[in-house]
């Protein structure tokens, strides 16, 4: 059950700004109670239900891109694709996905479309389950206990899927097309200056992708998109953090991979996709907050719905007949 005081809606509030709450507030302040409000939110369980349809994303949005180089027959996509899942899957994880792309380009030697059309229905059908999820973790995070109705809830979540999901794309074609530049252009300047500029707009397409989900998501009205760049900005610094640290432990360590055996991929794809999870939901417990604050409610847990979870002894007189006979 979520205790998470909810936020009070400030989008109509002017005259204050952003930077200056943040610093009146205290970044090592906003930073504890934003973990405090994850906590009483039961952000850590939507992280691993997240997680576990990030995971169906990643694997079916792959054999999409795979089906899509077949279909179009650009073979060297294929390597493109390979590089950057090395690049920026650690691990096992990467290795997982390379086997799916593997697969994908076997499929569709034989039937040319297959991968393609089940690739992006299964990577559509999974990013809105996905885009539902972090719609209830971030209502979670606002004290907003009720969620869009069903129907309304999916199909705003398929619309976040096309565009935010389309921010990632973005940022992963932008990594993806590294050395290929210079066979696409026959430019080793413009090569060169590629290599440099796509990691920033990989970065801006993905914090971007991320402020748009804290803005739209949840189901209420959000404040102007200022108070929100705070906590995407810490959603992918973290997100990086988490892929970095994961890449040096899966190539330091070979414990790993001798444990979990041919298990490997699998689990360290399902680790990835829970650090992400934390890492966009603590993000977006950091916007809440910055705006709880904003509205004068900086206390991150509703005390009234914490003293209401606990057993009433007069109300229920078994309650009392239980533990006295537990002590005796």
């Amino acid at each position: 059950m979520s205790t998470a005081q909810r936020v009070p809606e400030t989008f109509e509030l002017t005259g204050d700004d952003a930077r200056e709450t943040l610093l009146r507030t205290g970044r090592g302040t906003l930073l504890r109670d934003a973990f405090l409000r994850l906590r009483f939110s039961d952000g850590f369980s939507h992280a691993r239900s997240l997680a576990f349809a990030l995971t169906l994303v990643v694997v079916q949005g792959t054999i999409a891109l795979v089906g899509l180089a077949s279909a179009i027959g650009a073979g060297g996509s294929r390597r493109s694709i390979v590089r950057i899942l090395h690049d920026t899957v650690p691990g096992p994880a990467g290795n997982l996905l390379v086997d799916a792309v593997d697969q994908a380009r076997r499929a569709g030697a034989s039937q040319q479309y297959l991968g393609l059309s089940l690739g992006l229905v299964g990577a559509l059908v999974t990013a809105a389950t996905a885009m539902g999820q972090i719609e209830r973790g971030l209502n979670r995070l606002y004290g907003v206990e009720r969620d869009r109705p069903t129907v309304a809830k999916y199909a705003h979540a398929t619309v976040l899927a096309a565009t935010a999901g389309a921010l990632a794309v973005v940022a992963f074609v932008a990594l993806a097309l590294g050395s290929g530049v210079r066979e696409l252009t026959g430019s080793s300047f413009v090569a060169h200056v590629w290599a440099v500029a796509r990691w920033p707009l990989a970065v801006a397409a993905t914090a971007a992708s991320v402020a748009l989900l804290f803005e739209r998501a949840p189901r209420r009205h959000q404040p102007a998109w200022s108070w929100l760049a705070y906590g995407s900005g810490v959603a992918v610094a973290l997100w990086l953090v988490f892929t970095a640290l994961l890449g040096v432990f899966f190539s330091a360590s070979s414990a790993f991979g001798q444990t979990y055996g041919p298990l490997a991929g699998i689990v360290a794809l399902q680790l990835w996709a829970f650090l992400s999870a934390c890492a966009l939901l603590y993000g977006g417990a950091l916007a809440a907050q910055l705006e709880a604050v904003r509205a004068g409610e900086a206390e991150p847990q509703d005390e009234e719905k914490v003293e209401g979870s606990e057993p009433d002894r007069e109300a229920s007189p078994l309650v009392g007949t239980a533990r006295d006979g537990a002590r005796s």
